[in-house]
């Protein structure tokens, strides 16, 4: 295409009009046609040509709403229009110089056109976006027209009332129209178009005051917006509608093409991006709980000005709730259909998106987290998240995916329903990569979370504290862990308690600490269901005898450190009983090399991702953050946690060569003498001497009688006065809202290669690495 070096004026038309009057072209070929090398030099060398061409194409995108599309010339001036601005937009954002361009006023652009009408002219980028929004609501271009015949005068663009035509039933919207392949795309068109309007966030670099609102996001959101609401409501009813497996036909997918993937894919991601919020600094939505008429809660106070923020929090039908969360599950579950009958369903790729948005609905809608949390349904979000970490657990392009995986599970594990639905047995047989096993879906929960330890990439430590911190929540709840459980827990605290894993970082003591803990909640609360968890601890007793005896003079301590320098990796598969995996299951694999990844900021440490609470008798939550360091009933600190020290610390030897930190004597007696094995210590102290005499009676090798005389044992009135309930639950702040933005706008810039939107441009908000 011929720009010209030389200016050329606006009133050109003849020039202009070359650049959308082409009839059929493509997204691709627009991309093909304008390169990005000519885009800059046209920046560069001749700036009003480029100032023109983007005013004069939002110009006919605002033409276009007016007029309604009647024509098919109008049709395809409106998308030629909207693929060229998505082409050149991002060029725009790169420039700082050029980043104001869209928001200041074009002379003589006024609403009306008249020469006194440069006052009240709209800012491009405000036109733009209404536009955008006007266009997705366009009878016989993006929706089905409700005219009962061609003679019936057009439907009238500003009467319109954009929520009768909502694009799909679900929530607040009984009707589903007929699906019709040319409005899905072009409505997908439009979307790629938003989102490249809002993809300025990638220009900018990460910011640690993430309050930062992205101005385009604002706008649309807000109440100048008067699609706001239908076009909410369309976007999150076309993902939760979509059924990639196809009317339940199996391999159905093979003889139809499946049109409404591209546009369920650009759905979730428009609607992530617009509720990106950070939710720490506003007030979010207190609802009363009053049920009106409406699919909205008129909830008091208004809630955040960003009206998808606001919608998404008021939603509190059952029936809403119960749409989005089997829609959500469903094509979690979707990539895990493949493992029965391969290729017979169609394989989604958007999982990533599909955990963002869930971990939005439960962030900003309390109501629909216990709705979740209701019923065992929580599983079928559960299992999904489970298998996508043991699968992308040696993947360190997937480290993304392994983090929201667990924050998810991290804020569900706050909530006492949790632990419950997890006692409901796993019979569900999806080919994992993890030892055979019987029991519930909390024995497969450990056994991931063992995996992923033991065998993930180097870059998941950081979140060793989570994982653990999810067991401990739920652990008070556990009926009857199975032996295989029961034997990885024990393998952990084997692992994490060798003097010079302890010794070789300054946090490091903190997992004996949680591993502890989830013991003692077991035994205190749970002794009767869980003969295989006291079995195990009766058969490792000499950990415990370890850790209560650690040598803390300093040549003990240099010489545990020693022994790091020819010893193995830490947690090798050594002492842990792998046994098979499972059949038809395939191991997890580390990423190709040459595959693309986006950096990611580093995430809060676990004191800062969660706020302590204490359970009362009558099951209620008492936060403890108020009070000062409160200590349980073992007499160590509870407050005393992994602080952000733990980052730098957690690689041992990295530290002590550089000479930052080395384990002291008085530094290890300091947490040494808070361990909390009082319980335990008596357990063992009650129990062992009596299973000795069993087996020396008996003369007994034989596990299961020892099991049964575990079942119906008893430890009342021995063991010390069971110790309150702690949980930490998640509580948000701005170093997580800042993960999610970097975390959510590097997956979009990864999964929009066709056409390549952002790729080679000057991004800031992450770095793009190859692996």
């Amino acid at each position: 295409m011929a720009w010209g070096r030389r200016p050329v004026e606006a009133t050109d038309d003849a020039f202009w009009d070359q650049f959308w009057a082409d009839t059929a072209t493509s997204v691709q070929d627009v991309f093909a046609l304008v390169p990005a090398a000519e885009i800059r030099a046209v920046r560069e060398e001749s700036p009003s040509n480029l100032a023109t061409l983007c005013y004069k194409a939002v110009e006919k995108l605002v033409q276009g709403a007016e007029s309604g599309c009647h024509s098919e010339k109008e049709k395809q001036i409106v998308l030629n229009c909207s693929r060229l601005l998505t082409r050149v937009l991002p060029y725009i954002f790169e420039d700082p110089d050029w980043r104001g361009f869209f928001w200041s006023t074009v002379p003589g652009a006024g609403r009306g056109g008249g020469e006194d009408d440069d006052e009240n002219a709209r800012p491009l980028a405000e036109s733009l976006l209404l536009a955008i929004a006007d266009l997705l609501f366009c009878p016989d271009f993006t929706v089905q027209s409700h005219r009962r015949s061609t003679v019936d005068s057009a439907e009238d663009v500003h009467s319109l009332d954009s929520c009768e035509y909502i694009w799909e039933a679900g929530v607040g919207f009984a009707h589903s129209p007929q699906p019709n392949y040319i409005h899905d795309m072009n409505r997908m068109e439009l979307l790629k178009l938003l989102l490249t309007c809002f993809s300025e966030a990638m220009y900018l670099p990460p910011a640690p005051d993430s309050g930062s609102t992205n101005p385009w996001v604002q706008f649309f959101c807000s109440t100048e917006n008067r699609h706001a609401l239908p076009l909410f409501t369309s976007l999150l009813n076309t993902v939760c509608a979509y059924d990639p497996v196809g009317y339940g036909i199996p391999y159905n997918h093979l003889l139809f093409s499946d049109y409404r993937e591209p546009l369920v894919e650009e759905a979730a991601q428009v609607l992530i991006v617009t509720l990106d919020h950070d939710s720490a600094t506003s007030t979010s939505p207190t609802v009363d709980g009053t049920t009106t008429g409406t699919a909205m809660d008129d909830a008091d106070p208004p809630g955040p000005e960003n009206l998808f923020v606001n919608y998404l929090s008021r939603i509190h039908r059952e029936e809403d709730f119960q749409f989005v969360l089997k829609g959500i599950a469903r094509l979690l579950s979707n990539p895990l259909l493949q493992t029965y009958l391969p290729n017979s369903t169609k394989k989604i790729q958007f999982h990533q998106e599909l955990l963002v948005l869930f971990w939005k609905l439960c962030d900003f809608n309390k109501k629909f987290l216990f709705f979740v949390l209701k019923s065992s349904d929580v599983l079928d979000i559960l299992v999904p998240i489970l298998y996508f970490l043991n699968d992308a657990r040696a993947d360190q392009s997937r480290v993304g995916l392994m983090h929201i995986g667990v924050f998810i599970l991290l804020l569900l594990s706050g909530e006492r329903n949790f632990g419950v639905r997890l006692n409901k047995p796993y019979s569900v047989r999806v080919p994992m990569d993890i030892p055979v096993f019987t029991g519930t879906h909390a024995d497969l929960l450990i056994v991931v979370f063992h995996k992923i330890i033991t065998s993930g990439h180097q870059r998941l430590q950081p979140l060793f504290d989570c994982l653990l911190t999810i067991v401990v929540n739920v652990s008070p709840y556990l009926k009857s862990l199975s032996m295989v459980a029961a034997n990885k827990l024990l393998h952990l605290l084997e692992a994490f308690s060798t003097t010079w894993f302890l010794f070789s970082a300054a946090q490091n003591h903190h997992l004996v600490f949680f591993l502890l803990e989830v013991f003692n909640n077991i035994i205190q609360y749970q002794f009767d269901g869980n003969s295989n968890l006291v079995y195990a601890i009766i058969r490792k007793r000499s950990v415990f005898h370890q850790l209560a005896n650690l040598p803390t003079d300093p040549p003990a301590i240099h010489k545990a450190l020693q022994r790091r320098r020819r010893a193995p990796e830490p947690l090798s598969r050594t002492g842990s009983q792998e046994g098979a995996s499972m059949e038809g299951s395939r191991p997890a694999a580390p990423a190709e090399p040459g595959t693309l990844k986006t950096s990611l900021v580093a995430t809060p440490g676990i004191d800062k991702l969660t706020e302590k609470s204490q359970v009362s008798e009558d099951g209620t939550l008492r936060s403890l953050e108020s009070a000062s360091q409160p200590s349980s009933a073992d007499g160590s600190p509870a407050a005393e946690e992994p602080s952000q020290a733990w980052r730098e610390q957690r690689r041992p030897s990295s530290s002590s060569a550089s000479g930052q930190w080395s384990p002291t004597s008085e530094w290890v007696l300091s947490w040494k003498s808070k361990l909390p094995l009082q319980t335990i210590m008596r357990l063992l102290q009650v129990l062992v001497p009596q299973v000795e005499k069993i087996c020396i009676d008996k003369g007994l090798t034989d596990e299961s009688e020892i099991l049964r005389f575990l079942q119906h044992g008893t430890l009342v009135g021995l063991l010390p006065v069971p110790h309150p309930i702690l949980i930490r639950k998640y509580q948000a702040n701005s170093g997580t809202a800042m993960w999610f933005r970097t975390y959510m706008w590097g997956v979009i810039y990864l999964r929009n290669v066709d056409p390549p939107v952002w790729y080679d441009t000057d991004v800031k908000l992450f770095e793009i690495q190859r692996v």
